[in-house]
């Protein structure tokens, strides 16, 4: 019989090692010396609230599902239908192809291929690769098309430190700026900075009861322009930390309080390309140049390590 998420491959080095499955080429498990580092899913479950998945052509919400490109108006279909919204892409539960699979790494492939609402060919790939360092994703998509195509890319693990809830944990985190979004349909209506807000996070202090869904920009960077959060339990000094480097503008953080089985359990660092509805505002927005042309792909990676 085969699992709901398709065939399982697990891959280790370094003292980590993780599961990644067909369905959605998401990862289901990551822990280092048997400690979990992501709240993901069992073998016989699908993934639940994206867990661990691909986020393409577009990470969060496009805005009733409609937006125009270079004239053109285009119609997706409504994946959140109680928000009205088109959500998290089109290869969340495709089946991705495996391109190649080392005892500790793994190369996944899948052609999106043009369809209503998104009428252009990509080839995406998503590499897991683990080392002494911990885990690193590089997502890459180039266009296939005769034409232009829109593009953003995200992905959705849940971090964990311990069973929760992660009240007790301390969050460093390098947004500066956060997004505003409406209340029913969490769609993009401004921003603000973080300086004075309970959303500031820039010097570790325990999350408490705040409630977060919420996509941040302004990152904080390192000389080599990598972003980087960390989720710290201050009693064992343990933890864990999550980077992006310099193509992923965005973080989303989300404590799951609107879903009452895994609410605060864990908390999801989503590398976001661009923010919610970028189809229609445009921001931080990758337009891929048609196949063959310089610019038609684009490659970023993000990663995940312990705190020990």
């Amino acid at each position: 019989m085969l699992p709901p998420s398709g065939d399982q491959f697990e891959i280790a080095a370094g003292g980590y090692r993780a599961v990644i499955t067909e369905s959605g080429g998401a990862l289901r498990l990551l822990e280092h010396q048997g400690r979990p580092l992501v709240d993901g899913f069992g073998e016989d479950e699908m993934s639940g609230g994206g867990r661990g998945q691909q986020l393409v052509p577009w990470p969060n919400r496009t805005r009733d599902g409609r937006y125009s490109f270079e004239g053109s108006d285009h119609q997706l279909p409504l994946t959140e239908p109680k928000r009205t919204n088109a959500s998290h892409g089109l290869a969340r539960w495709v089946a991705w192809s495996v391109e190649e699979h080392t005892p500790h790494s793994v190369s996944l492939q899948y052609r999106l291929m043009a369809q209503t609402g998104y009428p252009w060919t990509l080839d995406l790939h998503v590499v897991y690769d683990l080392s002494a360092d911990g885990l690193t994703v590089t997502q890459t998509a180039t266009n296939m098309s005769g034409a232009r195509a829109p593009y953003a890319v995200g992905a959705h693990p849940y971090l964990c430190v311990g069973d929760g809830p992660v009240d007790g944990l301390e969050l460093t985190f390098p947004g500066s700026t956060r997004y505003l979004v409406d209340a029913e349909r969490l769609l993009p209506e401004g921003s603000e900075p973080v300086d004075g807000t309970e959303y500031d996070f820039r010097v570790s202090r325990p999350l408490r009861g705040t409630v977060l869904n919420d996509t941040f920009t302004d990152l904080a960077r390192d000389e080599r322009d990598v972003a980087t959060a960390t989720l710290l339990d201050p009693a064992s000094g343990r933890g864990v930390s999550l980077w992006v480097d310099a193509k992923y503008p965005c973080l989303l953080l989300y404590t799951a309080d609107d879903v009452p089985a895994t609410a605060r359990r864990s908390l999801a660092i989503e590398p976001m390309s661009a923010p919610p509805d970028a189809l229609n505002s445009g921001t931080d927005l990758v337009v891929l140049e048609p196949a063959g042309e310089a610019g038609d792909e684009h490659s970023g990676c993000w990663g995940i390590r312990a705190v020990d």
